[in-house]
């Protein structure tokens, strides 16, 4: 999500602030430095300043899809208003206040206070809203509570049985946050300075789950009400050689609903007549965390500095029965909660020294481990609430991971051309999973040079080879995995990727640029699983100033990515393969003019982009191939500016976007489809939404 952060300094501040327009630019007025060495140096004029925003806008269709993010769900009118106020006393005090999009669910505000280089204190505030589902519906009462029930007519034998077509109803699957934040720094005497910040976030709305009985399931919309607190502190000093940095941070999760019970809306027969499902929903959990950093100038060219952070996370929630169906007879539980704890330790030294002119080394080594102090017990089995099956140990997960880095670059004389070459090595210890140990060594050159005055040029290129400790069966999978098989994330691999980058400066006002990436990755010892993997993409942007009013912009993006799998149905060597292909191409031009003397502004902006994902399976048979998965998307957005007076102006915008998919794992499955599967029918997105928004926006 997006968060609010804000630097120290007052100029960055300034940045990043931004306002998004909502705040005017100034002119610096010239100050009497007479008496001061820089007889031109730009100071704000003390003051108040700022503008205001006010405006309707309108959408003209409802889209999950489109408002995801934007706040722009609904059809229908909005209010547009926003804006930003800025303060400057003349000994140093400063004010600014920034609010974005008040009148959509995609709002934020922010305020800044302090005095320059003595203390600041900060206060944010935004909504982030998502919509995640297209046209889902469900039969089920109480969406958004932590109990489902159904209405009379179920359950069913099938879903073709139930009486759906009058007790669907549409369900908005999706979550907004909101997120407090409040922080103060403080310079304190000497070279010592303090910063405290505390965020509140709130995530409220529904989520996708799935329950099943025995050969029956139904996919259900579970409550998302969850807060995380977190505090930060650290104190920081900065003196002339040294500089060091200690802090703590706690993060503190609350969900408000620990579980989800449904009523079971399918029945088959004797051996499925259970009424009751239950599902346990995210724990309450904590994170705690020390940090120290430190930098030392060994000399005026040598740099060293170090990160430690050692941290502790735990969850301890209670635990729910393991079956709601009193006709099973479960064994009791081994304990009333997990008693979850697992240390972290996080460290990186890192030197840095430039021993002659043109030519810098560096070297780092980092090291993250995860000591996971769960308690490993046996638990009862308990099979979609109708069986009871072996008992399951649950695995206390732990990781150490340690890498190397070593680098040179060098510039040459008159910084034509520049050469930089390194080592990386990267080692993972997993005690509790296939391969125990994987080693990888990546050997990586950049070149770029300048061979013509107008033309830049940069190549780069890599070589990867990981390599992995015995690969085995782990005793804690049941059923067993084929032996043969090797994860991705943990096998043997090779990888070589390659780039290249092209600026040409083809006039004093055109910018050509190309650039083109390679990857390939071969995994040559897996018999059983991924096989290979490749990619390969090319581009160009343009940026002309066609005159002094007229700027003009355009790119263009495609890339190909290709995977091939092997797979065994018979529990032995690879009888199956599938292959992935993805394309996706992006094209879009933008335009900005400035018109009737510079009172009027126009912009323009166009965006066209394609994507399209087949999958094959090779099975020896001729049962029909996966459709492919396609989406397309049209945009085209227009803005104008018009000077009313040097305070007031008028602002418009039009933004018209298509969006079209094609998914076969949802598109024509709707909640009767399946007999024995109770869906949510929504669709892949579709829609053509017109935006219209017109604003004034005053200055002072």
């Amino acid at each position: 999500m997006t968060t609010h952060s804000f630097p120290l300094s007052p100029v960055g501040l300034l940045a990043a602030l931004g306002l998004l327009a909502c705040l005017p630019m100034h002119s610096l007025a010239a100050v009497d430095t007479s008496q001061w060495k820089c007889e031109t140096c730009p100071f704000e004029k003390a003051g108040t300043s700022g503008s205001v925003d006010i405006g309707v806008g309108a959408v003209s269709e409802r889209s999950a899809r489109f408002g995801d993010f934007t706040g722009l769900d609904d059809k229908g009118a909005f209010l547009i208003a926003g804006g930003g106020l800025r303060y400057r006393s003349g000994d140093g005090y400063f004010a600014d206040l920034a609010a974005n999009e008040l009148g959509l669910d995609s709002r934020s505000f922010s305020a800044v206070s302090g005095r320059e280089g003595r203390y600041t204190v900060r206060l944010g505030y935004a909504e982030i809203p998502r919509h995640l589902a297209e046209g889902a519906m469900t039969p089920f009462r109480g969406v958004g509570s932590g109990v489902l029930t159904l209405p009379a007519g179920f359950p069913a034998a099938t879903t073709g049985a139930m009486p759906l077509a009058g007790t669907l109803q549409p369900v908005d699957i999706g979550a907004k946050r909101t997120r407090y934040e409040l922080g103060a720094s403080l310079a304190g005497s000497s070279d010592w300075s303090y910063r405290v910040k505390l965020s509140h976030e709130v995530r409220d709305g529904t989520q996708r789950m799935a329950g099943a009985f025995f050969a029956t399931a139904a996919q259900l919309v579970a409550p998302v009400d969850q807060v995380t607190n977190q505090l930060e502190v650290s104190t920081t000093y900065a003196g002339r050689r040294w500089q060091a940095t200690l802090g703590y941070l706690a993060s503190i999760f609350r969900n408000d609903k620990d579980s989800l019970t449904w009523a079971n809306p399918l029945a088959t027969g004797a051996i499925d007549t259970i009424g009751h499902g239950r599902l346990a929903l995210a724990p309450d959990n904590q994170f705690h965390q020390l940090q120290l950093s430190l930098g030392y100038d060994l000399a005026p060219r040598t740099r060293a500095s170090a990160d430690i952070a050692v941290g502790r996370m735990t969850q301890d929630e209670a635990y729910l029965p393991a079956t709601l169906n009193p006709g099973l007879a479960v064994p009791g539980l081994p304990s009333l909660s997990l008693h979850g704890r697992a240390k972290t330790f996080d460290a990186s030294l890192r030197l840095s020294s430039a021993p002659v002119d043109g030519l810098r080394l560096n070297a780092s080594y980092t090291r993250s481990e995860r000591d996971n102090d769960t308690p490993v017990a046996s638990y009862p089995g308990v099979s979609n609430d109708m069986f009871l099956g072996l008992p399951r140990s649950n695995q206390a997960f732990s990781f150490q991971r340690d890498r190397t880095r070593l680098g040179a670059d060098y510039r040459g004389t008159g910084s034509r051309w520049q050469v930089a070459g390194g080592l990386d090595h990267d080692a993972t210890k997993r005690p509790q999973q296939e391969a125990n140990t994987t080693r990888e060594t990546t050997l990586w050159a950049r070149v770029s040079a300048q061979p013509l005055k107008d033309v830049s040029v940069a190549l780069k290129a890599a070589h990867a080879e990981r390599s992995h400790s015995d690969y085995r069966s782990v005793a804690w999978i049941d059923p067993a995995e084929n032996p043969l098989l090797r994860k991705f994330n943990q096998a043997e691999r090779m990888r070589d990727t390659g780039g290249l980058r092209l600026d040409w400066a083809v006039s004093e006002t055109v910018n050509l640029g190309l650039n083109a990436d390679i990857a390939y990755d071969d995994y040559a010892y897996s018999a059983i699983g991924l096989i290979d993997g490749r990619s390969a993409s090319v581009g160009a942007d343009l940026s002309w100033a066609v005159s002094d009013e007229t700027q003009l912009r355009a790119f263009a993006q495609g890339e190909r990515i290709r995977s091939k799998q092997a797979g065994s149905q018979l529990f032995a060597q690879a009888d199956w393969w599938a292959h992935s292909r993805d394309a996706i191409d992006v094209v879009g031009v933008g335009i900005k003019h400035q018109a009737m003397k510079g009172k009027l502004e126009l912009a323009a902006d166009l965006t066209w982009s394609r994507s399209n994902t087949d999958v094959t399976v090779a099975t020896g048979g001729a049962g029909p191939q996966f459709p492919s998965a396609t989406t397309a998307l049209d945009s085209l957005k227009l803005q104008a500016t018009y000077k009313l007076s040097d305070k007031l102006s008028l602002l418009g915008a039009y933004w018209f976007e298509r969006y079209e998919s094609a998914d076969w794992r949802l598109d024509g499955v709707l909640p009767a489809t399946v007999p024995n599967l109770l869906a949510l029918g929504e669709q892949a997105p579709r829609y053509r939404v017109n935006l219209l928004r017109l604003a004034l926006r005053y200055r002072f």
